[in-house]
């Protein structure tokens, strides 16, 4: 009888413990399964091109990372995991919005470190210049949208060159609206980072009319 009730005092206090080791240990596993995997991609002479804020998203060659095994804001996180000068191709597609605009300034810092020479980041992100205003509603900071309660930036071409620029990086606009509702697109490659939520790959830009795209841009160290 003592004993039972000792164990119902102890179980939460165990079961936390072990929760919690339980987290520690996904978390080393992921780091590891991440070094590993970029460690591979050199040794075999292979593009290092990394994902982050992945998701459930996996492209065959890239190396998807994560929160909180990865964190892009991270000096730290970074300098684990990559070797300087090492990384060929970023992409995050609908991230930067749910972060400020110093953070991603911040992130551009850091990244910029471990790009190899002529190496890219590709971001996408909701574009604040689109004409349609139920997307506005859907994509803007507290939006009606699935996760943009968390946005924090509307991005438009004009905010995130500005932001380019301040961070010396030069950059291409690959897809996004002008201030004057204007849609513009150039060539651009999936190899270098396929964006579903694009022209030409959301299903829900079927029939040509653009009903969902983002702002699109490359952006690399000068």
């Amino acid at each position: 009888m003592f004993w039972q009730r000792f164990k119902v005092v102890l179980r939460p206090i165990y079961a936390a413990l072990l929760r919690r080791w339980r987290r520690k240990r996904q978390l080393k596993r992921e780091q590891d399964r991440i070094r590993s995997e970029v460690r591979r991609a050199m040794q075999s002479e292979r593009a290092v091109k990394i994902i982050v804020g992945a998701g459930q998203t996996h492209f065959q060659g890239w190396i998807t990372t994560d929160m909180p095994a990865f964190d892009a804001r991270d000096s730290d996180h970074w300098r684990d995991m990559f070797p300087a000068a090492s990384i060929d191709r970023i992409l995050a597609e609908h991230v930067f919005e749910h972060l400020t605009t110093v953070e991603l300034a911040e992130f551009l810092d850091i990244a910029g470190l471990y790009l190899t020479p002529g190496g890219r980041i590709r971001i996408a992100v909701p574009d604040g210049y689109h004409p349609n205003p139920d997307y506005i509603r859907s994509v803007q900071p507290g939006g009606i949208g699935i996760g943009a309660s968390d946005h924090k930036v509307l991005y438009t071409c004009d905010l995130i060159g500005n932001l380019m620029r301040e961070q010396d990086f030069q950059f291409e606009l690959l897809e996004y609206f002008d201030a004057a509702g204007q849609f513009h697109q150039s060539a651009w490659s999936a190899d270098d980072g396929f964006v579903g939520r694009s022209a030409k790959h959301d299903l829900r830009n079927a029939g040509g009319q653009l009903n969902y795209t983002s702002l699109i841009v490359d952006c690399w160290r000068q």
